[in-house]
């Protein structure tokens, strides 16, 4: 059979250009699919912008910082909606760019929503088109609860572009999203409430991370309540009205929720053609992205195994390596360095304590605590954390985690070398690089008794 493509890639965000250009280095005829803009969650709605606002958010801390080095800073203005229109010409610079590069590998880009009509036949529009193999990459979107008056929410995706700077508002959720717009909010002015049902925010990671992120995020003014949540909202003049768990009532400009995603597969047509999907909607994929059709593949978000941009490049990579460069790959999901842009940030890799406890008979756990150098003329109390864990058997660091200063910078170092399973040994015979905070990392020598 003669389709018309050998690959049609459903989204145009970080996974599905990786594997379209690869894909087309290698001689395949490759169009993509893009309901919206090419560059997807992170360019678009995701981790780019939402950095960039965190950064904005720095400059209010960093001027008090600046002096207590002998600067002497004049009046303080802040504009939320120069922020915006500065930040919005950087995303449409990057979706250039995006769309440079799909066009600079002759990947054929087609504007609309794209549907699956079988194993090998796509939909956009009032036009179908067939492919010997459809990648999917649509993503995941934020998921909003069955709250009686949800309509009234906002998720990261309004956040980042709201009319005006909230003088109140109110985030519900415990997760990265969660913690990383509270400070962003909270950096920018606004009196922030972060409200999390479980007992303590971030769940997942580390839990000396956790408990530390919690306390040095209500030092910075945020009120983190845990244990609580919203049973209803309605709308009011000035915002909105939430009700809690407790029966109590709260006030704002705004409620955010940040409380997961899920897999963009919603009308799709993915299951009516067979491919298996998870209750939250993700597609169920082989170790090399393949569905349980065999034309028919999905890397990034949208497969929930890890949500990091980074990671949807990499199975984007190793599928078009795969299916179209007769190298067989398989992405690897083990010892992924991340990065938690919150105030303080975190950086972690590896094992948490928890889940090295579960998996090895005994473990050895280094940390340091300190008040970074940069405070002690800034005049900040913030502290930072370091932490190794180390499996005794074999001496390997098995985990390695950070929060303060320069975490997510540093951690993508020590990243390597636990991906490489070094050993503590090896930590230790390391020269540190002084003053650092990075030099905690090689420094930590009593284990925690």
């Amino acid at each position: 059979m003669n389709f018309d493509y050998d690959l049609f890639v459903i989204g145009a965000g970080s996974g599905g250009v990786r594997a379209s250009r690869i894909a087309s280095g290698f001689g395949a005829k490759v169009a993509v699919a893009e309901e919206y803009r090419v560059g997807g969650t992170c360019v678009i709605r995701g981790c780019v912008p939402k950095k960039l606002l965190v950064y904005a958010s720095h400059f209010g801390e960093d001027m008090e910082t600046a002096e207590g080095y002998g600067w002497t800073i004049g009046e303080r203005r802040f504009s939320w909606k120069k922020l915006i229109a500065a930040k919005d010409a950087e995303i449409d610079r990057l979706n250039g760019l995006y769309l440079n590069t799909l066009d600079g590998a002759g990947v054929e880009i087609i504007n609309g929503r794209a549907t699956v009509e079988d194993t090998n036949t796509v939909r956009v529009g009032d036009k179908t088109y067939t492919a010997k193999k459809i990648l999917v990459a649509v993503g995941g979107w934020p998921a909003l609860p069955d709250v009686p008056g949800i309509e009234h929410a906002i998720t990261s995706n309004e956040a980042l572009h709201l009319d005006d700077l909230p003088k109140r508002i109110v985030i519900v959720g415990g997760g990265y999203i969660a913690v990383e717009f509270a400070g962003i909010f909270n950096g920018m002015g606004s009196d922030v409430i972060q409200l999390y049902r479980s007992e303590q925010i971030l769940r997942g990671f580390d839990d000396d991370l956790r408990s530390r992120l919690a306390a040095e995020m209500a030092k910075k003014g945020i009120d983190v309540r845990t244990g609580t949540n919203v049973t209803a909202i309605e709308k009011t003049e000035t915002g909105v009205s939430l009700t809690l768990t407790d029966g109590s009532r709260l006030e704002a400009d705004a409620v955010m929720y940040a409380t997961g995603r899920g897999a963009n597969t919603k009308g799709l047509g993915l299951e009516a053609v067979g491919v298996d999907l998870a209750p939250n909607g993700a597609v169920k994929v082989d170790a090399y992205g393949k569905s349980t059709i065999d034309s028919i593949f999905a890397v990034g978000d949208v497969t929930d195994r890890v949500q990091l941009t980074p990671v949807a490049i990499k199975e984007g990579h190793a599928f078009a390596l795969t299916e179209f460069g007769g190298i067989e790959t398989s992405p690897e999901h083990d010892a992924i360095p991340s990065a938690v842009f919150s105030q303080p940030p975190i950086g972690t890799v590896g094992l948490s304590e928890a889940q090295a406890r579960e998996k090895f008979a005994d473990i050895e756990i280094y940390e340091s605590d300190f008040r970074p150098m940069k405070h002690t003329l800034g005049g900040s109390d913030e502290r930072a954390y370091t932490k190794l864990i180390v499996d005794k058997a074999t001496d390997k660091v098995v985990g390695a985690h950070m929060i303060g200063i320069d975490a997510a910078e540093i951690i993508q170092g020590i990243g390597i070398a636990v991906k490489a399973e070094l050993t503590k040994s090896q930590f230790d015979a390391t020269v540190a690089v002084h003053p650092s905070t990075a030099e905690e990392f090689v420094l930590m020598r009593n284990a925690r008794s």
